[in-house]
């Protein structure tokens, strides 16, 4: 079988012999050129899959994470909805450092996006990994794992980070965040946060800090160019 043989119509004269095989050539040029259609698909998934950028990647599992991201399903979190783009209408960063007992944690990549994930850069190194795509954006989510907090929303309001931490699924209060329990100490931009820290709020550029455990200064920040 091949996907360049050709058919020729049936002479006059040559019987329905010769007109049946001919019809035969046909259905074969048809199938192969269907084989060779399929495998091109096949080719262009495989590149899909494994090149450098868009490769097409699971949860954040990196062992420095404070937590992992739970599976976000599309369903609205705390009225906060998912849709198939971002939403720019709203649209400022605010950064989370997290420290247990001075030590830091990351913030998975990808919370608020609904998997499967679209990579640029490699899935095997989480420290390096964008996540530029998914199934469904939320209005608050991660690209990465710097602690930038993406707030992009198509109404003006006012987000709390209990908001994300609920997007995470992750508990947060004066005595625990995440995995990590102990009395938990709030810096927003270099300021001691007094009351509950799922009621701060992700305001343009804020820099907010959480130190379970022994507290250690406020760290500083810069947010990219752009951001």
């Amino acid at each position: 079988m091949t996907a360049t043989s050709k058919s020729t119509p049936p002479r006059p004269g040559r019987g329905p012999v010769a007109a049946a095989r001919s019809t035969g050539n046909r259905r074969w040029h048809w199938a192969g050129a269907g084989a060779v259609a399929v495998f091109t698909a096949l080719v262009l998934v495989g590149v899909s899959l494994t090149g450098h950028a868009g490769t097409l990647g699971a949860q954040d599992h990196n062992p420095a994470l404070l937590a992992p991201n739970r599976n976000q399903s599309g369903a609205a979190v705390d009225g906060i909805e998912a849709s198939p783009n971002e939403q720019v209408l709203f649209h400022i960063h605010a950064h989370l450092g997290i420290y247990v007992d001075g030590a830091p944690k990351l913030v998975p990549y990808g919370v608020g996006i609904v998997a499967p994930f679209q990579l640029d850069g490699s899935s095997a190194d989480p420290a390096h990994a964008f996540v530029g795509g998914g199934r469904a954006f939320y209005w608050l989510h991660t690209h990465d794992e710097s602690g930038v907090l993406h707030i992009e929303s198509p109404v003006r309001r006012t987000f709390s980070l209990g908001n994300f931490f609920d997007m995470w699924g992750q508990p947060l209060s004066d005595h625990e965040v995440g995995p990590a329990a102990g009395p938990v100490t709030a810096f927003v931009n270099g300021h001691r946060f007094a009351g509950n820290p799922q009621d701060i709020p992700l305001d343009a550029h804020s820099i907010i800090q959480l130190d379970v455990g022994t507290p250690i200064p406020p760290q500083p920040y810069t947010f990219q160019a752009g951001l």
